[in-house]
């Protein structure tokens, strides 16, 4: 999926026998399935959130560039808000229970140079933090912050989340790759305030 779009989708189990299924999430996409998937991506200041209604083993994923509200509704699923609102409404419409969700979230590290305190990372950690917490959905594990990118594997047929630090030979391209999207992507797209919680 091209990385300067942002979607939503839905996958559903597979048949028996079938191999197991992977779908990777770019910024600003928005998975909700079940059975045996595993949804994936890599975050360096963005943050994920993993979603599952453990009695439906219905869950989804998210991939949040920013907390703050977008001035361009193309980009509205790279927003915390919106991008947390589309997750739980795409859970729910695969049978999930929005009162037995329970969440994991990782990411929002300090990857980038140059950034003042409180970073683009802190915020988005932050963000997560309060929204799920106003919501009442439990957070129950969480890898939030730190300095290095991590890979997050969302098995959803069993809840588990795998992280891994990336290598430390991968870092220097992962930085500049998410340098250059901020810097070619971001300008004037979005309004740097507080979410406003609904």
């Amino acid at each position: 999926m091209d990385q300067g779009r942002g979607s939503s989708s839905r996958a559903n189990a597979p048949c028996a026998g079938a191999k197991v299924r992977r779908k990777r999430l770019d910024i600003g996409d928005v998975v909700a399935g079940n059975g045996q998937l595993i949804l994936h991506t890599l975050l360096g200041s963005c943050v994920a959130v993993c979603l599952r209604d453990p009695v439906s083993g219905v869950g989804g994923m998210n991939h949040i560039l920013v907390p703050s509200s977008a001035t361009d509704a193309a980009w509205t699923t790279r927003c915390g808000v919106q991008a947390m609102e589309l997750l739980i409404n795409e859970v729910m419409k695969l049978g999930g229970d929005r009162r037995r969700l329970v969440a994991k979230a990782f990411g929002g590290g300090n990857v980038l140079d140059g950034f003042q305190s409180p970073t683009v990372g802190e915020l988005n950690a932050s963000f997560v933090r309060q929204f799920l917490q106003q919501e009442r959905i439990p957070l129950v594990a969480e890898r939030l912050g730190g300095t290095s990118a991590v890979p997050v594997g969302f098995h959803l047929d069993s809840g588990e989340v795998i992280v891994r630090s990336v290598d430390g030979s991968r870092l220097p391209a992962i930085l500049r790759n998410e340098a250059s999207y901020y810097e070619t992507n971001l300008a004037g797209r979005f309004r740097m305030e507080d979410p406003v919680l609904f």
